[in-house]
């Protein structure tokens, strides 16, 4: 089974190594590896180019935002499953790719989640929120429950048939596609029950444009798809409460 693994970058320069050298030090041999460049002026694109031999596709040019970037490296990618890495995260230990191809095989799933960490940005040590993803059940989908979008891993069959990440969203597109795939989608989900990466903690939650904007995409997802749209986002937003205490109780 090969796998092919996307990270979109702009301006990453400070984060962009450790998450290249994360994919490369899997012990999983049979991985595609595609970096997408949205033409980086911080030297983002220099250090991608030091690994040139190793990663299988390197894309740079300006791009409208990291679901175009990502969209682009989905259309390009020739592995049976498709995952993503973003620029500042990175895996939570070199057999992950592994594990997913081998949970993926025995249970033959469209579609895999598993968990995964955020952690302080400046201390990658510290856990901020444990995000445990638990078995899945399409009623907590529609009661704003979704997967941790990086610890997702789909077939690619699956995302040419049901479409890539819709453009016109600016924060909330993953979300849209997952909303999208599994209300819609009649797909065989499983769950793998390890971590799966770990992500440094941004900065959306003090910032309140950012905020107000991601509010709106949401109640626009959850609108597009028959829900209660401020209900569900509310229970969203209720089903994260836990992350933070299990980040506590972790240490």
């Amino acid at each position: 089974m090969k796998v092919s693994i996307i990270t979109s970058c702009f301006n990453r320069a400070a984060t962009i190594r450790g998450a290249i050298e994360s994919v490369l030090a899997q012990d999983y041999n049979n991985i595609e590896f595609i970096v997408v460049d949205g033409a980086s002026t911080d030297g983002s694109l220099e250090i991608i180019r030091e690994y040139e031999g190793r990663i299988s596709t390197i894309i740079s040019e300006p791009d409208h935002g990291m679901y175009e970037a990502i969209n682009k490296g989905i259309r390009l990618a020739t592995g049976d499953v498709i995952g993503l890495l973003h620029s500042d995260d990175f895996f939570y230990d070199n057999g992950v790719i592994s594990r997913i191809v081998e949970h993926m095989k025995t249970t033959r799933a469209d579609f895999l989640y598993g968990d995964g960490l955020f952690v302080n940005p400046d201390n990658t040590d510290k856990v901020v929120r444990n995000w445990i993803g638990g078995d899945y059940r399409l009623w907590k989908v529609r009661h704003g429950w979704l997967p941790l979008h990086p610890t997702c891993y789909i077939r690619r069959e699956v995302m040419m048939r049901l479409g890539l990440y819709n453009e016109s969203y600016k924060i909330a597109a993953d979300s849209e596609l997952l909303v999208r795939y599994l209300m819609t989608g009649g797909l065989s989900v499983t769950y793998l029950k390890e971590y799966v990466v770990r992500m440094r903690m941004g900065g959306l939650s003090t910032d309140s444009a950012k905020r107000k904007k991601m509010w709106g995409e949401d109640i626009r997802v959850y609108s597009s798809h028959g829900l209660w749209p401020t209900l569900t986002k509310l229970e969203k937003m209720a089903w994260k409460v836990p992350q933070f205490v299990l980040a506590l109780l972790k240490g």
